[in-house]
């Protein structure tokens, strides 16, 4: 048993994010785990793009509410202690609402071939967010 070493807090990249988007990895596992567990702070109005996980996605709201959202158009509303379960290879999107800082712990896993976790797609409309951000419609 040992602790992991700490690494820095990250500004998450432009090209993945609307607005401002903070990280703290807690853990990216080494073989033989495949675990990923990172601690995501956005501002108010900050979102991720489109994306899926090939293994799925876990999130659990820490602090504020989230916003995540699906190509069918459905929008979970997550409070804090709710955890919301993305299934693999479903595109979505999660983010802050227009008012508020929102902390989430995002857990999935990698694949044991090497190959990506992730596959990043375009970014989420201010439409689109807009309407999401409304409320109607919305799931808590």
């Amino acid at each position: 048993m040992e602790f992991v070493k700490q690494q820095a807090t990250v500004k998450a990249p432009v090209d993945r994010f609307t607005g401002d988007v903070w990280f703290d990895v807690i853990h990216a596992g080494q073989e033989p785990s495949r675990m990923r567990v990172n601690l995501v702070r956005f501002s108010p109005g900050a979102r991720t793009n489109w994306h899926s996980h090939v293994l799925g996605q876990t999130l659990h709201v820490v602090s504020g509410v989230a916003l995540i959202g699906t190509r069918d158009g459905t929008v979970l509303t997550a409070h804090p202690g709710q955890t919301v379960t993305c299934p693999p290879n479903e595109e979505h999107w999660h983010g802050a609402t227009p008012d508020r800082f929102m902390e989430h712990i995002a857990l999935w896993e990698r694949k044991g071939d090497g190959g990506e976790e992730t596959t990043w797609l375009e970014p989420v409309t201010d439409e689109r967010y807009s309407a999401a951000s409304a409320g109607p419609g919305n799931r808590s």
